[in-house]
Parts: structure tokens; C-alpha cells; sequence
């Protein structure tokens, strides 16, 4: 293995790296309550054009969390009672996390992005008895509550509604006091469902202590957060693993400020707000960082930007957004990789070692993850393999970061494990010096022409070419070859359009991958479409345009 340089610190950090795990542990104290004493701390800037704009403090945050605490109470939320928390970034959805730790309930955030049938299944599957909706998760909620007899009250923000409990009516009456439950470390804290973009949506319990969990790498990936001034902003939805755990949470932990808004993601509304509020830490998906690229190459040249840490995740990032974001935004981007079931287990800290271009990254301190077999075997480096994580770290001390299962389902639990390594479910390939290259979903790889092709290379490449904004490979079925690869493309703004502009564009992309990468790589068929299927975790959905095509091969 190669020596290591001044500038890479991993194996010293790695090696010395000890969890400080303690016994009683609950997530609302350590995430306002020791901050709240500090009147003019501030926990969130919420940046909203309907409720307007204003700072929200860790102290009037407690206070809020407090009144909902014993309205929730009054409800008969107790220890281990869900409660569904559905609104965007909103000062209310701390309030309510913080609220449900402290009466030892189990906060379950949804999206609300959800439609009927996403809301109704989770809200059945796990028994919550309490939702806080505002006027966004109204409408859905109204109509699934008929068929979801566990759920006995709902919260309204904002939205009067009838047989709901209006919000800022029931908490004027509660006292700005309350006597928060003890937890331990490993009693249930959050509910969180995975995507379901392979399968039926699971509920993944999480502990409180997972939040110790995500902190080396949190701290890592955004160079050694908090320093002086630090200000912290994600497009992410608040609902998910990634804005939750990834940012909201974290940053509250570390008694930060944290921006909310509830605009519509555009590369402008990202520039505007990272300038007004002088961000200088974020976590941004690549798929939003290739929209920021795209529409807007040379940001400082427009906009007055303090970033010092990009933490990014979901897909690979690949080397183009990677240089770019160096070079025009003057930082490196510190991918990370992780899972609702694990997260932040894996990825980049440039400060403290090198990010190389393309690459998930290392381990992070405090987790020992290796890349397996199908057998549960750990592949040599230059193998392809499973993505794991084990148990314990590289001292034999439990991980923090594990969630605990999935809800109800014993069964999904135990099949998520080979011995003592949880399986992610993604591939990468491991290196001498023990970075890994993400090389996509178990379920994404497939074979052409005796070919075993990995979609993200493909379309990191397309999306060097300036005509293309996004794209996804998939295999279309191939009576001869079994698979042919197939893109599906979406172009970038003002590119013209045409039946010959088309035909000459496919073929320059083709030629373009050919020129870049191996010749049976390029996708012998490109499709041009407005906009690729995507979960709202910001994440291509190719199982999607999978379907599609073996839908049009058996309809043809």
C-alpha cells in the first residue's frame, strides 16, 4: 500500500477512531435543549414567500416543542406511539421531531410529495395514531383517513379543515413546560420508509442513537463542520434520510443554523439563497448540481457565494460535476454513500484526505465496511462487489448507525444481513488504497452482448457532452444479443430539435462515448425525453424505464 502523504490523514483517523456512545441518549436534548438556554441562538432561517421571513431561535424552538409535547400527550401519544410527521421545510417539522423525543415516541416522516396511495400504506402499515399535515399533505391525508382507523387525530398548519385539530389554536392553550421521558441509546426514535424503488416500501426503525452514528461522517464530509459562522442549507426534503439525517438533525446538533424554504428547486433559487444567507456548508444531489452547472456555469461571476463544503449523494456524481464544482465554485465535492438502513458510512473529507474525482470515497471513521461476494466473502482490490457494512467497527465495538429493522418485518430484516455484514444492495469496486467507485444498483448492472455493463460510467459520460442535461441506461431486450444498451437523454435548454438535428445529435453522442470509453459501452439506441423518472429523494428510477422497454419488447 502506498505511504501515506502529510496530506492524507484517513488511516490515522480511521485507526483512532472510538465511538462515545452513552447509555441514556434522546435526540431532543442533544439537538435544541442544551442549546435553548442561549435566547439569541439561532436554530433556523426560514425563508418562505407565504409565511415570510424570519430567524427562528433554539430557545423559541423548545418552547414550541414543549407545547406540542403535552398536546400530543393530551392525544395519548406515549412512548412508542407513531406519529406521522407530513410538511416540507417548515420550523414546525423540528418542533414536531423534537416533540416525539421527548415523550419517547416514534417521529415517522413522510413526504409531501406522496400521493394517496403512498400516504395510505404507510400510515396502515405502521399504526400511527397521530399526523401533522399542513396544507401541502392536507388534501391526501383528508382522503386516506377513512381507511386508516389507527390514526385517531390530525394536526392541521395553516389549513382549517374539518375534524382536524387546528395547530395554533390547540398550542396556545399548553404550557411552555414539560418533563421530557429518559431514553436509552438503542430505544426507537424514527421511522423512516425506504423508497420502494425495488419493492414494496419498508419501514426502517431507526435508534436514537443513529444520530451518533451519522456524525463522523457528517462532520467529515462537510470539512470539519461546525467552525465560526457556519451555515447549513439542502434542497433535500426534510422527510427523508438524506435531509433529515444529512442535514436538519446534524446541524441542530451542532447548534447551527440551518435555512428553510419551501421554493421550487431551480439553479437560481439555490444560488439566491445560498448568497442571502451566507451559506457556507450544503448537501446537494447530483442531479441538482448538474441542473446548477448547466444553467449557470460561472456562478461567482453573479453571485456573492461563502461555500467552504459540498457534501453530495443519491448517484454518483461522476468527474464533470466533480471539476466543475472545483473550479467554479472553488470547492471540492465530498461525495458520500449510505442508506436509510446505514447511513453516512462511506465517503470524502478533502480536508483531511484526497477526494479522487468519481469515487464514493472511504469509510468513514467510526465504520467497517468492505465490499463482498455474493457468498458474503470480501472481494481483493479491483473486484466488483456488495457494498457491506458490518456490525461492529474495526475495534469490535456495535456500530451506532444501524438501524434496528424493518417494522413488522422480521422476515426483510433478517434477509438484509450475510452473518454479521448488512447487504446495501449497491456495487462498487474497491481499490489498492481502499477507495470504492460506485458501479450502480445490484438490480441496474446487466450483461450486452456478453458484456456486464454498469449504467453510471455510460451516463457520466453523456453528460460531458454540452447538449445533455441528464441521462439513464437501461438494457432493451435483444432477441440475438439478449440486451442492447439504450439511453434515454434529457438535452439541455435551447438545444435544437428536429428530425435530422436529432438523428446528427445521436450520433455525435454515440461517437462521443466511443471516443471516451469502451466500444461495446456506447448505447447503440438513445431515446430523447423531457424529464427522467425520479424518486423524491432526487434518485433515477431506471427500474422505470426498465419496465418500459421490456413493455415495448413484449408489445411490439
Amino acid at each position: 500500500m502506498p505511504k501515506q502523504t502529510a496530506t492524507d490523514q484517513y488511516r490515522q483517523l480511521h485507526s483512532e477512531f472510538r465511538w462515545h456512545v452513552p447509555l441514556d441518549f434522546n435526540i431532543a436534548e442533544w439537538c435544541c435543549t442544551r442549546w435553548s438556554n442561549e435566547d439569541d441562538r439561532v436554530a433556523i432561517y426560514v425563508d418562505d414567500e407565504i409565511e415570510g421571513h424570519r430567524s427562528v431561535t433554539y430557545a423559541a424552538l423548545q418552547r414550541e416543542a414543549n407545547r406540542l409535547s403535552n398536546l400530543l400527550q393530551s392525544l395519548s401519544v406515549k412512548r412508542g406511539s407513531r406519529v406521522a410527521i407530513v410538511m416540507p421545510q417548515r420550523p414546525e417539522v423540528p418542533a414536531a421531531h423534537i416533540a416525539c423525543h421527548q415523550l419517547g415516541a416514534i417521529a415517522m416522516p413522510m413526504s409531501v410529495l406522496f400521493g394517496p396511495d403512498a400516504l395510505e400504506y404507510r400510515l396502515q402499515d405502521s399504526g400511527a395514531s397521530v399526523a401533522i399535515v399542513d396544507q401541502a399533505g392536507l388534501p391526501h391525508m383528508a382522503a386516506v383517513r377513512p381507511r386508516c382507523p389507527q390514526l385517531r387525530h390530525v394536526i392541521s398548519v395553516d389549513a382549517l379543515a374539518p375534524h382536524t385539530i387546528d395547530w395554533h389554536e390547540a398550542m396556545q392553550a399548553q404550557s411552555e413546560r414539560f418533563a421530557p421521558v429518559g431514553t436509552r441509546s438503542t430505544d426507537p426514535a424514527l421511522l423512516i420508509y425506504t423508497s420502494g424503488t425495488t419493492g414494496s416500501p419498508k419501514g426502517a426503525l431507526m435508534p436514537q442513537s443513529a444520530l451518533i452514528g451519522n456524525l463522523s461522517g457528517f462532520v467529515a464530509s462537510q470539512n470539519w463542520f461546525p467552525k465560526a459562522h457556519d451555515v447549513f442549507w439542502s434542497p433535500a426534503d426534510w422527510a427523508w434520510t438524506g435531509g433529515l439525517m444529512d442535514a436538519l438533525l446534524p446541524t441542530l446538533y451542532f447548534g447551527q443554523p440551518i435555512v428553510a424554504s419551501r421554493a421550487r428547486f431551480s439553479a437560481e433559487v439555490a444560488f439566491r439563497l445560498m448568497e442571502k444567507y451566507r451559506v457556507t456548508n450544503s448537501f446537494l444531489f447530483p442531479t441538482a448540481l448538474k441542473m446548477m452547472m448547466k444553467a449557470v456555469p460561472e456562478p461567482r461571476r453573479h453571485f456573492q457565494l461563502h461555500l467552504r463544503a459540498i457534501m453530495s449523494a443519491g448517484e454518483a456524481v461522476g468527474d464533470t460535476v466533480f471539476h466543475w464544482a472545483r473550479d467554479a465554485l472553488g470547492v471540492t465535492i465530498n461525495e458520500m454513500f449510505g442508506q436509510t438502513e446505514a447511513n453516512y458510512i462511506v465517503g470524502n473529507s478533502a480536508e483531511r484526505w484526497p477526494a479522487r474525482p468519481g469515487s464514493m470515497g472511504r469509510p468513514y471513521p467510526g465504520h467497517r465496511v468492505a465490499v463482498i461476494d455474493e457468498d458474503g466473502k470480501q472481494v481483493t482490490a479491483g473486484g466488483i462487489g456488495e457494498v457491506a457494512l458490518h456490525r461492529c467497527d474495526i475495534h469490535g465495538h456495535p456500530d451506532p448507525v444501524l438501524f434496528i429493522g424493518y417494522w413488522n418485518n422480521a422476515e426483510a430484516t433478517s434477509a438484509k444481513y450475510s452473518g454479521d455484514w448488512l447487504r446495501t444492495g449497491d456495487l462498487a469496486q474497491i481499490d489498492t488504497d481502499g477507495y470504492l467507485w460506485y458501479r450502480g444498483r445490484a438490480d441496474d448492472m446487466f450483461k450486452a452482448a456478453g458484456y456486464r455493463i454498469g449504467p453510471s460510467e455510460i451516463e457520466n459520460c453523456l453528460v460531458k457532452h454540452p447538449a445533455v442535461a441528464n441521462a439513464a441506461v437501461v438494457p432493451k431486450p435483444d432477441d440475438e444479443r439478449g440486451n442492447l444498451i439504450k439511453a434515454f437523454v434529457v438535452l439541455t435548454s435551447g438545444t435544437p430539435r428536429g428530425h435530422a438535428e436529432d438523428a446528427q445529435l445521436i450520433a455525435e453522442l454515440q461517437q462521443h462515448v466511443r471516443g471516451l470509453l469502451a466500444p461495446y459501452e456506447y448505447p447503440k439506441e438513445i431515446e430523447f425525453i423531457d424529464a427522467l423518472p425520479m424518486t423524491t429523494t432526487g434518485k433515477v428510477q431506471r427500474r422505470v424505464l426498465r419496465l418500459l422497454e421490456q413493455e415495448r419488447h413484449t408489445n411490439r
